[in-house]
């Protein structure tokens, strides 16, 4: 029986940080929509987060994510307005959160399923989605409220921190559960996994 070590491998390096590298990419395929009080950008990050969710184990998978953003805070403008520390005043700096956490529990989900059926993965997508846009929306409102004294309300938070964007966000997941099943051996090949 071989003993799981709790460092990384060289093929669980390599891909983590390819995911990030992804991740980073699609910070700047963006439609950037003018609400107020602050700007919100339509990226395809949540399309990467997605697959490294799906495809790889849960602490990977949260790592991937949670390089990207400790390159982005360190100041390499790798999210979809810059980069720096200063970006966690930004109040859609929760949707960057939402990420890591969403990647966690889907891919723990994807784990304790060990299924690849459509239907489940568009579950376990679904709750990664609303795990995302919960924490995201959650920042938000806190940052608006208490840092910036701008007044938020319910309405404002559910049509432009939800409504906006959660139905492309949806044929995201979609998409990324079709290519995830097309990609699954390839990453399990890389990752040697039995």
């Amino acid at each position: 029986m071989k003993k799981k070590t709790t460092f990384l491998s060289i093929q669980e390096l390599t891909i983590g940080g390819l995911f990030s590298a992804l991740i980073a990419a699609g910070a700047f395929l963006k439609i950037t929509l003018p609400t107020e009080p602050v700007p919100m950008h339509f990226t395809l990050q949540w399309f990467f987060v997605l697959l490294a969710g799906l495809l790889l184990e849960k602490r990977l998978a949260m790592a991937s994510v949670g390089v990207y953003l400790l390159v982005g805070l360190a100041g390499v403008p790798v999210f979809a307005s810059g980069g720096g520390l200063s970006y966690l005043l930004r109040p859609t700096f929760g949707y960057l959160i939402g990420f890591a956490v969403a990647a966690y529990v889907m891919a723990w989900l994807r784990e304790w399923s060990g299924t690849w059926k459509f239907i489940k993965l568009l579950f376990i997508s679904v709750v990664g989605l609303l795990v995302y846009y919960g924490i995201g929306m959650f920042y938000y409102f806190l940052i608006c409220r208490f840092l910036l004294f701008q007044e938020v309300t319910w309405k404002i938070l559910l049509f432009h921190c939800f409504l906006l964007t959660v139905e492309a966000d949806f044929l995201l997941c979609v998409a990324a559960i079709t290519v995830a099943v097309k990609l699954r051996g390839i990453v399990k090949s890389i990752l040697l996994v039995p």
